[in-house]
């Protein structure tokens, strides 16, 4: 059977990127906002719950919970991308999440190193951090998609993004900027409606749902953009700056 080839990987243009990805989010609006809905709530009280409780081991595994229900929902939306690339959506969510699911683990994993190389980065001095933070930014589609583990989506993302690293900076921090723009709009409509903490608590929940998909949508766009999801698990190699 012949296999499709993989289009040409394009330049990175911040707009683009945006624009996609805010049309991908609109014609599944319902389906990523209540899939938000669904896996924080239930995530949400699962954890609280087991955090109530006290002790060091149920507080942990509170934090697990977390970022399992985390790392689930990027599956999910990177799979639904995927799924979107003809123009229109496939499959029903149930499948996506499906889909998803046996990437929870890897996902998890990438997360956690993640966090610990960019934050370290960061601390010490901030332009590494910048640097790990962008050019590991699409590591996670390349887990669900290319089905490839942990440790070699970080090499796998280093090379997509390499030659592109100013775009695909400029697309992280412009989606930032809106990010934090909604939250701040949400907050100013929210404070004449109620007291102070009880506007503030309500507009934060809303904005965590309603921008929780937008970043996993943007990278996972920059990520086919680079040319990403043509299933090669490259040797891995030493990365270039």
């Amino acid at each position: 059977m012949e296999v499709a080839s993989q289009p040409p990987a394009k330049r990175v243009r911040a707009g683009e990127v945006v624009s996609e990805t805010f049309s991908i989010y609109g014609q599944n609006l319902g389906a990523l906002l209540g899939s938000a809905i669904a896996v924080f709530v239930v995530v949400g009280a699962a954890a609280g719950l087991l955090q109530n409780a006290g002790g060091l081991v149920l507080g942990l595994l509170a934090g697990v919970i977390r970022i399992a229900g985390h790392a689930l929902y990027i599956g999910f939306v990177v799979r639904l991308v995927e799924d979107m690339r003809d123009g229109k959506r496939d499959h029903t969510v149930g499948d996506l999440f499906s889909a998803a699911s046996p990437t929870i683990v890897p996902l998890v994993g990438f997360g956690i190193l993640f966090a610990i190389g960019v934050t370290v980065g960061l601390v010490f001095l901030i332009v590494p951090g910048l640097v790990l933070l962008t050019f590991w930014s699409v590591g996670a589609p390349a887990i669900v998609v290319e089905r490839i583990g942990p440790i070699d989506a970080f090499g796998r993302s280093w090379r997509l993004v390499r030659g592109e690293g100013w775009s695909v900076f400029a697309t992280l921090l412009l989606v930032l900027v809106i990010v934090i723009g909604i939250g701040f709009v949400l907050a100013a409509i929210a404070t004449p409606i109620g007291d102070g903490e009880t506007s503030t608590l309500i507009a934060s929940i809303v904005s965590g749902v309603i921008t929780a998909p937008i970043f996993a949508l943007a990278v996972t766009v920059l990520f086919f953009d680079l040319g990403g999801g043509d299933g090669r698990a490259e040797q891995a190699e030493p990365p270039a700056a």
